[in-house]
C-alpha cells in the first residue's frame, strides 16, 4: 500500500546511526542493504528525492535513456508530490511509492539508485545516507552546501563501490567539449587570463513574510538549515539567491560555467581567491550579492568571475553567458551553444561553431551506462568537489571582505580564522553535521 504523506519529518537518526564509523573510514554494515545490480533486473529501479523543476527534468531525461522505472519519490511539499506521481504514472503505467521523508524512501527493498534533485542544503544527509544503503547515486549541483559537507561525501564515495555522478552537465555540451579540445591542442597558446560571467535581470517574487502553502512543509524543507520566514522570494525555485539556501547566483548558475572552465583548463582549485560585490540594486530583496567580481588565481593563470543580477542590458548580449579565454594565439570565447575564435593576427577572419546539445540527457546517459558498466561516470564527487568548494571559497571571500588562500592539500583556508570558520555551517537541532574534525 502507498505510504501516507506523514505531516512532519521525524527527529533524524543520529549521525552514528545512519553513517555508522563513515568519518573513521568505514561503511557502516549494520543498516547496509545491497542493491540489485543491473544484471539481476532489465530496468533500473530508481527513487527520486525532490520533486521540484529539476527533478522532473533529470527524470524525464532517465526516461529518454530509457531502461529505468521509477518505484519510490520523497518531497516534503505534498503538491510536488502528487503531481509527479501522476507524470510517472503516465510515463510508466504505474504509480510510485511516495514519502515525505527520504529516510523512508531508501528502505525501498528494490531501489536500486537514487536522483538528489533538492535545493543544496539538503544533499549531504540523503546523499550519505544512500551511499550507506548501497545505492548508486545521481546528485544535481552543487556537491553540498558548505565545504566540509561536500568533504565528507567525496571521502564516503571514493571508500564505496558505488557509481556516482555529480550533475554538471555543461561537461556534455558539444561547444565546451569542442573548446576543450581546441585549447587542450594547444590551439590558443598558453592561455593568459579568463574571464567568466553571466549577467541577467533576475525575477523577484514577493519577499513579504506570509505563511507557505499549505502543501508545503516550511520546517522539514529548511531541515538542518535556519527556518527563515517564509515568502515566495526564498521558497521553491527562488531559494537560489538567499544565502542560507543557495547561498547566490555563483555558486548557483556561476558554478556551471566556472566547472566548464577547471576542466578546459585541467585545473583543480585556485591557490587564492578574493571578492568584491554587494547587494547595490535589490535591496531587502535578497541576501546575496547582485553584483560580484571575483579573481580566483590558479596555477596556470588567473580566472575572474563577474556577474550581475540587474540592468543586463548589454551592449554586446550575445557574452552575457559565457567564458572568454585569452591566449597568446588569440580569444576564444565559449558558451553553451557557439564558440567564437578571433585570432591575434590583425584582419584575420573569425571562426565561429554553433552547435546545441540536450546536456541533462547526455549526462543522465553517461550515468546509466556506467551504472550498467561498472565503470566511472564523467563527473566524479572529486570534481563536483573542486568546482563547488571553489565558488564556496569566492563567497567566503565576500563574506569576509578578505584574500584568503587555499591549500589543496590539507584542505584549509591558510591564516584566517575567520574565514576557515565559514567552511562548515551549524546545522540546525536535531539534524546533526556529518563532518566531525
Amino acid at each position: 500500500m502507498q505510504n501516507k504523506i506523514q505531516q512532519s519529518i521525524k527527529p533524524p537518526f543520529t549521525r552514528r546511526e545512519f553513517l555508522g564509523t563513515a568519518a573513521a573510514g568505514t561503511l557502516a554494515a549494520a543498516n547496509f542493504i545491497p542493491a540489485k545490480s543491473m544484471a539481476q533486473s532489465d530496468k533500473l529501479k530508481f527513487g527520486l528525492i525532490g520533486c521540484g523543476w529539476y527533478g522532473g527534468v533529470i527524470a524525464k531525461a532517465a526516461f529518454k535513456t530509457g531502461g529505468v522505472e521509477c518505484i519510490a519519490l520523497c518531497d516534503v511539499d505534498s503538491e510536488h508530490l502528487n503531481d509527479t506521481k501522476e507524470k510517472m504514472n503516465e510515463q510508466q503505467g504505474f504509480y510510485p511509492k511516495t514519502f515525505k521523508d527520504y529516510r523512508e524512501l531508501l528502505q525501498v527493498k528494490e531501489l536500486q539508485a537514487v536522483f538528489i534533485a533538492t535545493p543544496p542544503h539538503w544533499h549531504a544527509l540523503p546523499f550519505l545516507a544512500a551511499l550507506d544503503r548501497g545505492l548508486d547515486i545521481y546528485c544535481e549541483k552543487p556537491l553540498a552546501y558548505d565545504i566540509r559537507e561536500g568533504q565528507t561525501m567525496v571521502d564516503a564515495a571514493e571508500r564505496s563501490t558505488r557509481i556516482v555522478q555529480i550533475g554538471f552537465q555543461r561537461r556534455k555540451g558539444a561547444t565546451i567539449q569542442k573548446a576543450r579540445e581546441f585549447i587542450q591542442s594547444g590551439n590558443l597558446g598558453r592561455v593568459i587570463q579568463v574571464d567568466v560571467q553571466i549577467h541577467y535581470d533576475a525575477p523577484m517574487r514577493d519577499a513579504t513574510p506570509q505563511d507557505p502553502p499549505p502543501s508545503l512543509d516550511w520546517d522539514a524543507w529548511c531541515g538542518p538549515a535556519p527556518v527563515l520566514p517564509y515568502s515566495p522570494n526564498i521558497g521553491h525555485f527562488a531559494w537560489r539567491l538567499e544565502k542560507q539556501y543557495g547561498n547566490g547566483h555563483l555558486v548557483d548558475w556561476g558554478i556551471h560555467m566556472l566547472d566548464a572552465t577547471r576542466w578546459i583548463l585541467d585545473e583543480t582549485m585556485p591557490i587564492s581567491v578574493q571578492a568584491f560585490g554587494g547587494i547595490y540594486k535589490l535591496q531587502d530583496q535578497i541576501t546575496t550579492p547582485d553584483t560580484l567580481t571575483v579573481n580566483f588565481e590558479y596555477k596556470s593563470c588567473p580566472v575572474t568571475w563577474r556577474h550581475r543580477l540587474w540592468g543586463a542590458k548589454e551592449y554586446t548580449p550575445e557574452i552575457n553567458n559565457g567564458i572568454l579565454f585569452f591566449g597568446e594565439k588569440g580569444t576564444l570565447f565559449v558558451s553553451d551553444r557557439r564558440n567564437v575564435f578571433i585570432p591575434a593576427e590583425k584582419d584575420a577572419e573569425r571562426q565561429t561553431v554553433e552547435e546545441g546539445t540536450d546536456m541533462a540527457f547526455e549526462l543522465m546517459q553517461d550515468f546509466l551506462t556506467a551504472v550498467k558498466t561498472r565503470h566511472q561516470p564523467l563527473v566524479s564527487p572529486r570534481e563536483g568537489f573542486y568546482s563547488t568548494a571553489t565558488t564556496q571559497l569566492g563567497m567566503i571571500a565576500y563574506e569576509t571582505q578578505q584574500k584568503i588562500r587555499w591549500d589543496l592539500k590539507t584542505l584549509e583556508i591558510s591564516d584566517n580564522p575567520k574565514a576557515a570558520g565559514l567552511l562548515k555551517r551549524q546545522y540546525r537541532a536535531p539534524w546533526e553535521h556529518p563532518y566531525q574534525a
